[in-house]
C-alpha cells in the first residue's frame, strides 16, 4: 500500500504536463483556425444560406410598400421555364469546353518552357504573368479595339497574310465568331495563373527522378512521360477543376464587349442572373439563379474529382 501510494503521485504529477500541453497546443492550434475559420463563415457559408432563403421570396431589389413573400419553389421553376437560362448554360457550357484545353495547355506549354535553364527566366516569367494580374476591364478595352469591325487591327493582319481573300470578320457581332472570340481573349488574360501553378508543381518533383530515368536510358519523351506527367497528377486536378469553377463564372468580357449578344450567342448564366437581379430588380428570381449555378458547378467539379481518382490521378 505504502509503494501505491508513493507511486500514483508521482504518476499524476507526470501526466498533468502532458494534458496541459496538449491542451495548450489545441487551443493555439484554434486560435490560429480561427481568422479563417472565420472569414469563411461570414462571406461564403452565410450568404449562401442567405441566398437561399432570399431564393425562396420575390424579394426585389428596392424595398417595395407590398411585403415580402415566401414563393417557395416558384423562382426555380419559372427559371427552368425559360429558355434564355437554358440558352445561357449551354453557351457557358461551351466556354468552358474550349477554355480548359486552350488555357491549361497554353499554360502547361509555358511551363514546362520556363522551367528550363533560360537566360532572364525570372523576368520571363514575370512577362507571362502580366495579363494575370491585369484588369480584365482594361484587357476588355484593348481586345475591343483588336477586334474591331471592320478595320481593327485583327482584319488587318488577316487581310494582309490572304492578299485580301480573307474578308473582315466582325469577331463580336457575328454569332459564329463572338464565342471564340471571347474564349482566346479569356485564355490569354488567364493562362498566368495556371501557369504558375504548373511551375509549382515541375519544382516539386524530385530531381533525383529524373537522374534515376536518365540512368536507366529514358529519352526525353519517357522522361516527360513516366516522371513529369505522373508528378503533376494533384496539380492537373487542381487546374481543372478551379479552370471549370472559373469558366462557369463568366461574365465581365460578355458585360463590357457583348451584352450577351449577337442574338443571345454569349449570354451566359452570370450574366443572366445579373441582369434579372440589377435591371429587372428581381433579387429572389437572381438567388435562385446563384443556388443553381452553385450546385451545377458543385456537381461538375465533383464528377471530375471522381473520374480523375478513377484513372489514378
Amino acid at each position: 500500500m505504502v509503494m501505491q501510494q508513493s507511486t500514483l503521485p508521482s504518476t499524476i504529477v507526470r501526466k498533468s504536463p502532458a494534458r496541459r500541453h496538449d491542451t495548450g497546443r489545441l487551443m493555439q492550434e484554434a486560435a490560429m483556425l480561427a481568422p479563417a475559420v472565420i472569414l469563411l463563415t461570414v462571406f461564403l457559408i452565410v450568404p449562401f444560406f442567405l441566398s437561399f432563403w432570399t431564393a425562396m421570396t420575390n424579394q426585389p431589389l428596392v424595398p417595395r410598400p407590398t411585403p415580402v413573400r415566401f414563393v417557395w419553389f416558384n423562382n426555380f421553376i419559372r427559371i427552368f421555364q425559360d429558355d434564355l437560362f437554358w440558352t445561357a448554360l449551354w453557351n457557358v457550357s461551351r466556354f468552358t469546353f474550349w477554355i480548359i484545353p486552350a488555357q491549361c495547355g497554353l499554360a502547361f506549354a509555358t511551363a514546362l518552357l520556363l522551367h528550363q535553364k533560360l537566360p532572364f527566366r525570372n523576368l520571363l516569367r514575370g512577362m507571362f504573368f502580366l495579363p494575370a494580374i491585369t484588369s480584365m476591364v482594361v484587357v476588355c478595352v484593348i481586345w475591343g479595339t483588336l477586334f474591331q469591325y471592320p478595320t481593327g487591327p485583327f482584319n488587318q493582319i488577316l487581310g494582309f497574310i490572304s492578299g485580301g481573300a480573307i474578308q473582315p470578320i466582325d469577331w463580336l457581332g457575328d454569332p459564329e465568331w463572338a464565342m471564340f472570340s471571347l474564349v482566346v481573349l479569356s485564355a490569354w488574360q488567364a493562362y498566368g495563373f495556371q501557369m504558375i501553378v504548373y511551375l509549382a508543381g515541375l519544382q516539386g518533383i524530385p530531381d533525383e527522378l529524373y537522374d534515376a530515368a536518365k540512368i536507366d536510358g529514358a529519352n526525353a519523351f519517357r522522361r516527360f512521360w513516366h516522371v513529369t506527367m505522373p508528378g503533376l497528377r494533384p496539380t492537373h486536378v487542381f487546374v481543372l477543376v478551379i479552370t471549370t469553377i472559373q469558366a462557369f463564372k463568366l461574365y465581365t468580357q460578355v458585360a463590357i464587349l457583348t451584352q450577351g449578344g449577337p442574338k443571345s450567342s454569349t449570354e451566359t448564366v452570370v450574366h443572366y442572373m445579373v441582369r434579372a437581379g440589377f435591371e429587372e430588380q428581381k433579387m429572389g428570381y437572381a438567388s435562385a439563379v446563384s443556388v443553381i449555378l452553385f450546385v451545377i458547378v458543385l456537381i461538375i467539379a465533383l464528377i471530375q474529382r471522381q473520374l480523375l481518382r478513377r484513372f489514378d490521378v
